[in-house]
């Protein structure tokens, strides 16, 4: 089941979907259901998620 990102902000702005299948996680563009989908593994998917949040990524 997708479920949508608790960092989407609602308003229609850059917003993603998630999905959790075999301990891998699914990634798809909330505005575009239909178009590609990134897997990758539930590991590195939940640190990415951290690491966003303590705000340990760069912005471009």
């Amino acid at each position: 089941m997708w479920f949508t990102s608790t960092y989407s902000n609602g308003a229609g702005g850059e917003c993603v979907e998630c999905a959790w299948i075999d301990a891998r996680a699914l990634v798809r563009d909330s505005k575009s259901a239909g178009g590609p989908v990134v897997m990758v593994r539930g590991g590195a998917w939940s640190s990415f998620v951290q690491a966003l949040g303590h705000g340990r990524l760069a912005r471009p």
